[in-house]
């Protein structure tokens, strides 16, 4: 069969499986650059789409190109149509980044609570975030048409409310008269209850459903309160049908918030769901860079990575470099590699450590089978004795907790099985852990081929 004919069942097939702003973005442009000895190469738009894919929709696409060219395939990607060139969607770090916005520009974000210090020129992109980055920007052009809801989810201090703000502020700075709500899910949740107490829901009502762009933290707050969903449902009905923008952020995907209506789960999905990923060590350096800039402090990259190696958290990072510029000030000191060593514990002349490295779903698959003797295809089929099940359950407990990928894409990647198999694996693998040394030892070794 020709490639074109080949990868057109094949998009066919996509386009029902995913939802239609994921369809667009990745899949719409996607070729099949070559198949030759059951190797699919497929052609991807960017470096955006090329790692959305592979990390998020592999298993999905191998399903079907098997189905439809009889073969068991592989599958490689890379950037198609001479995009190899294009620049990345935003600067991993740039040397002197804009500053926060003016003075007249931050008059006008206060009244609706946005940071000043919270835009893109002020966000450090790299492979954890850049898919994030994209979407933001994508949704700051053109409110309410590239994907509505936007919704970010991720672990604290991973950039979800500086991205939101971003596209508020965005958004104002070229049409200072729209419409912006931005607030945190408990201060929705008060402000309702207020409102029915005081008998001014009408209020309430009005101020929220004429809202142009409606940006949200913390979702996950109003989950199990009955009348906070019902307004909230009628709120995001009502901004949709006038062609409004919707942000939410959580600290988890929809799915996976417990006591949240099926209703308000599925109108979630049905936009752009977006994983924020912890920063990896390269970013964490720019984002410590760029903090020390916008406190007038040029910090050389050598500081900034011994103190970003051994901490993940951005808020910790944040913590680290007051007590650093805290500690110069007080002593006199310039701020050194000696003076940050110190901060962190390391020895005088130990060099900085990245923790990890990026690792993809493909590669904890192969790592697995390589070390309990097994085949992707065993640990993907239906094979439920012990030698299977508990390298597959290993697996599913690698995909959750080290990569971060939610529970239906774990379930994806292991042969299309249920959230709740994946937590129980989950549970299975933990509680093996802390009774079954050589468990430990097994996963110990995975982890250390895989991240180093």
């Amino acid at each position: 069969m020709e490639h074109a004919k080949l990868w057109r069942l094949v998009l066919d097939e996509l386009e029902i499986s995913v939802s239609n702003p994921t369809f667009r973005t990745f899949f719409a442009k996607s070729t099949l650059v070559g198949f030759e000895s059951g190797v699919a190469t497929i052609g991807c738009a960017n470096a955006v789409a090329t790692q959305m894919i592979e990390t998020r929709y592999y298993a999905l696409i191998k399903k079907i190109l098997d189905k439809h060219s009889g073969q068991n395939t592989s599958l490689l990607f890379k950037i198609s149509g001479g995009a190899e060139h294009q620049e990345s969607p935003g600067p991993l770090f740039s040397p002197a980044p804009a500053s926060p916005v003016s003075q007249p520009a931050a008059q006008l974000m206060r009244p609706h609570h946005l940071r000043g210090d919270y835009t893109f020129e002020l966000f450090a992109v790299s492979t954890s975030n850049q898919m994030a980055y994209a979407a933001a920007t994508a949704v700051a052009a053109t409110p309410g048409t590239s994907y509505n809801p936007l919704f970010f989810y991720g672990g604290v201090g991973v950039g979800k409310t500086h991205l939101m703000q971003a596209i508020g502020t965005a958004v104002l700075m070229k049409k200072p008269q729209t419409r912006i709500i931005y607030c945190m899910g408990e201060e929705f949740t008060n402000e309702i209850i207020d409102a029915i107490q005081t008998k001014t829901t009408k209020r309430f009502k009005n101020k929220y459903r004429s809202a142009q762009i409606l940006l949200i933290d913390d979702i996950q707050f109003i989950a199990g309160k009955n009348a906070v969903q019902e307004e909230f449902f009628h709120t995001f009905n009502a901004i949709q049908r006038e062609g409004g923008q919707i942000v939410l952020t959580s600290d988890r995907p929809p799915q996976e918030i417990e006591r949240l209506e099926e209703r308000l789960r599925s109108r979630f999905e049905q936009g752009l769901l977006v994983d924020v990923q912890n920063p990896d060590f390269e970013l964490r350096c720019a984002i410590l860079r760029i903090k020390a800039q916008q406190r007038g402090i040029d910090l050389k990259m050598p500081i900034a990575q011994i103190l970003a190696a051994p901490t993940e958290s951005v808020r910790k990072l944040e913590g680290l470099l007051t007590r650093l510029v805290t500690e110069a000030e007080l002593t006199k000191q310039p701020i050194t590699d000696v003076l940050a060593r110190r901060l962190v514990g390391l020895p005088e002349n130990s060099e900085p450590n990245p923790l990890r490295r990026v690792v993809t779903p493909r590669q904890v698959l192969e790592a697995v089978s390589r070390k309990f003797g097994t085949t992707s295809t065993e640990l993907k089929g239906t094979n439920r004795s012990r030698p299977i099940v508990r390298p597959r359950q290993i697996l599913m407990y690698l995909l959750r907790t080290d990569l971060g990928l939610p529970l239906d894409e774990v379930g994806a990647l292991v042969g299309g099985r249920d959230h709740s198999t994946v937590l129980h694996a989950v549970s299975a693998v933990k509680g093996l852990m802390s009774t079954n040394p050589q468990t430990l030892e097994d996963i110990s070794g995975i982890k250390q081929e895989l991240f180093g």
